[in-house]
């Protein structure tokens, strides 16, 4: 048991080097932009999206970067998804709807969208958004600026989450902290391991021809987890990608309690352990229990030394996250056990089958 102290007391260590290199300026946008310009194609899957619309279309129209063209989906809403976008595509005419004939057998909804999306756009750039996320100032133009700095193929960013109710304050910071405390983001754009990828479908930002070549969301038609997929698959033919951060400029609420956030992550909480259940329980086991070996077996002073490193861990990334600290420090224990959650009913849903999301399933 005393190398069992040993090794957790390292991979806690490790934990805290992943944090503090996530809070390198490599890990955000550029806080400038050069006059380079470009067309950007904004495109939005829309199923049933009538409360978001209508703000993330507003966002879009005041943004400082305006070579833009922005295309809407909807994909077959029963809400007034359609009418909303059509409101305001007659006063802003970069703005188009597109309306589906259907989901084609063999296909996931929003990956269908999205190709389908992809097939309208004119841009030499592609920015795939949620309907569900806010965007501010020039965040467009940033993502243009970073990208033709580093010759990216992708640019991928994990928007800053807004966590309102106490089931979001239990559950929504633990995607941050799977992925700031495994994976220094700045280490996506400039390894070449293949390991190393990591996307978040909420914020896709293309090369329009890297894009139309590959067609991603095309070779990962019936993958629920497309956006993990598609980084890998780049960075194994040899595109350069970055996955980043956001901060009050690209925000989003994900998700509006304890049961829609079960939901939601058991879909994709895997992914964030190369798809294997067996590593996201030992990591569950680690930062839940892991504190007992280090406690009973090694002295004080190690013991002391793996508190502070954890406890710091967690501070770091809520810094990265533009998270409250306290919050994320006080839900410590509801934190581990809904995550244990997300854990147990992915494994649950992956073996009946059960995935669903906005009425469809996902199998």
């Amino acid at each position: 048991m005393v190398i069992v102290a040993y090794i957790i007391l390292a991979f806690t260590a490790l934990q805290l080097i992943a944090a503090l290199m996530n809070l390198l300026p490599g890990a955000s946008l550029p806080k400038k932009t050069d006059s380079s310009s470009g067309l950007v194609s904004v495109l939005i899957p829309a199923r049933n999206e009538e409360k978001n619309i209508c703000n993330i279309l507003e966002d879009l129209s005041g943004q400082e970067y305006s070579n833009i063209e922005i295309i809407v989906f909807d994909d077959q809403s029963e809400d007034k998804t359609r009418m909303i976008v059509e409101g305001f595509s007659s006063s802003d005419k970069r703005i188009r709807l597109v309306t589906s004939i259907g989901l084609p057998e063999g296909w996931l909804g929003k990956n269908h969208a999205c190709h389908s999306l992809s097939e309208h756009a004119k841009g030499d750039y592609l920015l795939f958004l949620d309907a569900d996320v806010r965007i501010k100032n020039n965040t467009i133009g940033k993502a243009v600026t970073l990208a033709k700095k580093n010759e990216l193929s992708l640019i991928s960013i994990f928007p800053k989450q807004a966590i309102v109710s106490y089931g979001e304050k239990i559950t929504v910071p633990n995607m941050n902290y799977i992925l700031l405390s495994l994976l220094p983001l700045v280490l996506v754009r400039i390894s070449k391991f293949i390991s190393l990828s990591a996307a978040n479908g909420q914020f896709m930002f293309f090369s329009a021809g890297v894009y139309h070549s590959i067609k991603p969301h095309c070779l990962m038609k019936n993958n629920k987890v497309e956006d993990i997929s598609m980084s890998r698959h780049l960075k194994e033919k040899n595109h350069k990608i970055a996955c980043l951060v956001g901060d009050d400029n690209i925000s989003c609420r994900m998700y509006t309690g304890f049961s829609d956030a079960v939901e939601g992550f058991s879909k994709n909480v895997i992914a964030f352990f190369g798809n294997s259940f067996f590593f996201a329980i030992i990591f569950w086991l680690i930062i839940s229990f892991g504190f007992l070996a280090p406690l009973l077996f090694l002295s004080g002073e190690l013991f002391i030394g793996y508190l502070t490193a954890y406890l710091l861990t967690r501070v770091l990334i809520s810094i990265a996250s533009h998270q409250s600290i306290f919050e994320n420090l006080a839900y410590i224990i509801p934190l581990q056990f809904s995550m244990g959650i997300f854990i147990y009913k992915a494994f649950i849903n992956n073996y009946f089958g059960k995935f669903q999301w906005k009425g469809r399933s996902i199998n």
